[in-house]
């Protein structure tokens, strides 16, 4: 059961849905189910949500939300993400409480990374 005023879900924009689930397969694990060609649902990532077919993307610079990830391991993270197709768009670091970095998955959202 989901609780009262909590966050619940999050949905981000996909310019191209099959490359943003294979990269965030690949990177991060996420498994996904697909309702129909034009959305992608994920669970079992701190937060569930999906990606919906769009040409619009989220990006800081434009006023979206930035989602941060978690790693254990950032510069293998930071590695993974170049190898699978990822854009770093602001590589590692320090801030109060830990570092990490930002970058685009294949449809141009802008996520970030961080580690203690």
């Amino acid at each position: 059961m989901s609780n009262h005023h909590n966050i619940n879900y999050v949905e981000f924009p996909a310019q191209d849905l099959a490359a943003t689930k294979a990269f965030l397969n690949k990177v991060f694990g996420w498994e996904f189910q697909d309702y129909g060609p034009e959305y992608a649902a994920f669970t079992g990532q701190g937060i569930d949500g999906g990606f919906y077919k769009s040409d619009l993307k989220a990006s800081c610079s434009q006023g979206s939300v930035l989602v941060v990830l978690y790693s254990r391991n950032l510069e293998g993270t930071l590695a993974a993400v170049k190898e699978f197709g990822g854009t770093i768009i602001e590589d590692i670091f320090a801030f109060p409480g830990g570092r990490r970095f930002h970058f685009t998955e294949p449809s141009g959202n802008e996520l970030a990374v961080w580690s203690e």
